[in-house]
């Protein structure tokens, strides 16, 4: 027997129940090292507020605050969880970016996604459109991923810039007919700090 033979550990061999338990074990810590990872990223995520009452809308950084602009001008019709197209109000609730036009009338144009599926549904509930009207907007948010615009909830709501409106008339008045409206530097610096996809709630 040589000395390689006399020193060889024996192989030892796990039942299959603590084999079973190791793996899951792993896979356990696996999924809370994720969990973390993305939590973390989460609380590094930028989004806006946008306050009604007070006419402001503040930058976050996860629950950090690093920007605010005041004062800032909603729709002439005020601000309303539900909206008709046509009655210049700022609907509230929680939307998302999901388009951005940089050669905009108004400078730059952050388009948000209203009407969300929630409104939708809520508008379904109230009356405000019709059992077809409802089941043809899942089926274009379906195909699409995005909401229609054409609905009687109108479209169209975003965050945007001046253009050449009178800034006057900004720091005076609600003007807009539904979007969020901040001035040409502030609009800029918005649109470095937000993505596709990053959280706005209008409250």
């Amino acid at each position: 027997m040589t000395f390689a033979e006399m020193t060889r550990y024996p192989k030892v061999s796990l039942p299959m129940s603590r084999r079973l338990l190791f793996w899951m074990a792993l896979g356990l810590c696996l999924a809370l090292l994720v969990s973390d990872l993305h939590a973390a990223e989460e609380s590094r995520e930028v989004w806006l507020l946008v306050d009604d009452k007070t006419s402001t809308l503040h930058v976050f950084r996860g629950d950090r605050e690093i920007e605010r602009f005041a004062p800032v001008s909603l729709g002439r019709g005020g601000a309303k969880r539900l909206r008709l197209s046509g009655s210049r109000a700022t609907p509230t609730g929680e939307f998302k970016i999901n388009w951005i036009n940089e050669d905009s009338r108004f400078h730059i144009f952050l388009g948000l996604d209203y009407p969300t599926p929630a409104h939708a549904r809520e508008a379904h509930e109230a009356g405000m459109l019709s059992e077809p009207e409802f089941y043809d907007y899942l089926m274009y948010y379906r195909w699409h991923g995005a909401p229609p615009q054409d609905t009687v909830l109108g479209g169209s709501i975003g965050i945007h810039g001046l253009g050449d409106a009178d800034p006057n008339v900004h720091r005076r008045f609600h003007w807009t007919d539904g979007c969020v409206a901040v001035t040409n530097d502030q609009i800029e610096k918005l649109a470095n700090l937000v993505r596709l996809g990053t959280k706005v709630i209008i409250r």
